[in-house]
């Protein structure tokens, strides 16, 4: 048997701390201010989280998407509606995204109602992506169980045959989610494990935020 012995692996978080006597009123300023300093600071993937959901058998599942706006205080994302992402917030939208910045030792989670964009957006942030990116929306059939020797590279090569000097459509399984939050804590490593939480929670549209203990 083959175990790991990871026991000793700790870090000792000390650099930064939530200002408690200065908080912002609406958490979606919050998280631009955080945002925006990992931004600034060129770390890499900032706009990576994980999203989870449930399934039909009430079994959780996570995934590292890519939030692409932040549009009217609702956090929006990219997919193919027939993944098993998709399948799973057709069944249950109640969804979470978890942000974890591990330059400056942040964690901000986000609960919330997941729903479909519009199809003139999702047309809209489709028509701007790369033509490699919009072939693969096309040719991918996500989630589904393909021969371990696929070879993309003929699909994209057949793809570009048949749709040679031919604007590419937005295939209709593909688009946009926007998640409406109604609970937000942020996460601030601090030393000997005491860290600092803050929770947002939306009550009546309006925001209340309490501190929870480490």
């Amino acid at each position: 048997m083959k175990n790991l012995d990871i026991n000793n692996l700790r870090e000792n978080y000390n650099l930064d701390h939530i200002d408690f006597s200065n908080i912002r009123k609406n958490p979606i300023d919050l998280f631009i201010d955080w945002f925006n300093f990992e931004k600034s600071n060129n770390y890499k993937d900032v706009n990576a989280c994980v999203l989870s959901t449930v399934s039909t058998e009430n079994i959780p599942s996570s995934r590292v998407v890519l939030l692409k706006y932040l549009k009217n205080n609702e956090f929006i994302f990219f997919t193919n509606y027939n993944s098993n992402k998709g399948t799973e917030i057709n069944h249950n939208n109640n969804v979470c995204l978890n942000f974890f910045w591990v330059n400056s030792e942040r964690q901000v989670r986000i609960n919330g109602i997941a729903t479909k964009i519009s199809e003139g957006d999702s047309d809209d942030y489709f028509n701007a992506r790369p033509i490699e990116s919009q072939i693969g929306a096309c040719i991918s059939s996500q989630s589904e169980i393909i021969d371990l020797s696929h070879d993309f590279s003929i699909d994209i090569e057949r793809f570009k045959l048949l749709h040679k000097n031919k604007k590419i459509k937005r295939p209709n399984h593909w688009g946009g989610y926007t998640i409406n939050p109604n609970k937000i804590e942020f996460w601030q490593g601090r030393p000997s494990r005491l860290h600092d939480r803050l929770l947002y929670e939306k009550r009546n549209n309006d925001w209340v935020f309490r501190r929870l203990s480490a």
